[in-house]
């Protein structure tokens, strides 16, 4: 089987996309972005997860309001993306699964930063009724649920603040496990990822990070994560962040190639397997490599890894299976 062919028979999934807000620009035309409709068409990139993401901001009860209109708002503009025919809004794995089987491009929505949440669990049920399908705990900053592995001081963070998850921040996973929302641990300090693993009913997934035994960055997950993230079944999806994959010369922007992700994958299913690893990209959200630097270029992924010795079943895993399988394990938790 070639490699262009085992490209094209895979369900390709990206884990992490973001969007601009406002105005993000009508994703069905050629844009400015690193993914588009178009693109995802030429790199034969057949589904992607859409982030509703909220920058960290002052605590209080009016940044928290302000914060949860912004997610709510941007994930009703990503189910709008979707016209039901060629490009159907998936908020299952069923779906994602009927959708591939149509031909059609799939798109899903997620929230990144538990901050939108302020401190009313309630809006995690209004987030799963809009269609997101997971939550990331944190983003850069300390929130009301956990420790992020980059505070800011600008914000007033001291370097830890709950020493993992917060008493609101285990109430919260258990309300996600309810939902049927997977737990995101990107961006959660190493105390809070370990504490989510244990606290989780449903094993949980860093959607965009590397591996910190290739390059020591606080956003990485180091070997004893990995283990953990196994031992609960969970998964770590590697993603084409240049300054997680390398690291760069002072005073210059870090250049990172497709062959650096490899190097990560390779990493992580050498040490924990197969079926715990994933790929995801960041893109317009800071990722972008050379020979993947947009959506167009996702082909670039499967022929290195197939170059490396991956055979077909392992680049589904790589690029779906593994992610399908968590979301498959939330909807059966779910009460």
């Amino acid at each position: 089987m070639s490699t262009e062919a085992i490209h094209a028979a895979t369900l390709t999934l990206d884990t992490h996309v973001d969007i601009r807000w406002p105005d993000p620009p009508d994703a069905t035309q050629e844009t400015d972005r690193c993914v588009d409709f178009p693109k995802m068409a030429r790199g034969g990139l057949k589904g992607v997860v859409f982030i509703a993401y909220v920058p960290q901001g002052r605590r209080d009860d009016a940044s928290h309001a302000a914060a949860s209109a912004r997610a709510e708002a941007m994930l009703r503009h990503i189910r709008g993306r979707a016209d039901g025919a060629m490009r159907r809004f998936c908020a299952s794995a069923a779906a994602i699964a009927a959708a591939d089987a149509a031909g059609a491009q799939m798109v899903i929505a997620a929230v990144e930063n538990g901050y939108a949440m302020g401190r009313d669990l309630s809006r995690l049920a209004l987030w799963r009724e809009l269609g997101a399908i997971y939550v990331t705990l944190t983003h850069n900053g300390h929130n009301a649920l956990a420790d992020s592995a980059i505070p800011r001081p600008d914000l007033g963070d001291p370097p830890e603040e709950h020493g993992g998850l917060s008493p609101l921040g285990r109430q919260a996973v258990a309300e996600m496990n309810r939902l049927g929302l997977l737990v995101d641990v990107s961006h959660v300090s190493k105390k809070g990822m370990l504490d989510a693993v244990a606290a989780s009913r449903v094993p949980v997934v860093a959607t965009h990070t590397c591996c910190a035994a290739l390059r020591a960055h606080p956003r990485n997950v180091d070997d004893e994560q990995l283990d953990a993230l196994r031992a609960t079944g969970g998964l770590a999806q590697i993603t084409a962040v240049a300054s997680f994959l390398r690291e760069g010369e002072k005073g210059r922007p870090t250049v990172a190639h497709v062959s650096d992700i490899a190097d990560h994958v390779d990493h992580a299913v050498k040490r924990i397997g197969i079926q715990h690893v994933g790929l995801s990209s960041d893109f317009d959200g800071g990722g972008g490599v050379l020979g993947w630097a947009n959506a167009a270029e996702s082909a670039a992924v499967t022929a290195e890894l197939v170059r490396r010795g991956y055979d077909a079943g392992a680049v589904g895993l790589l690029w779906s299976g593994n992610f399908l399988r968590l979301m498959r394990a939330a909807e059966d938790a779910a009460s």
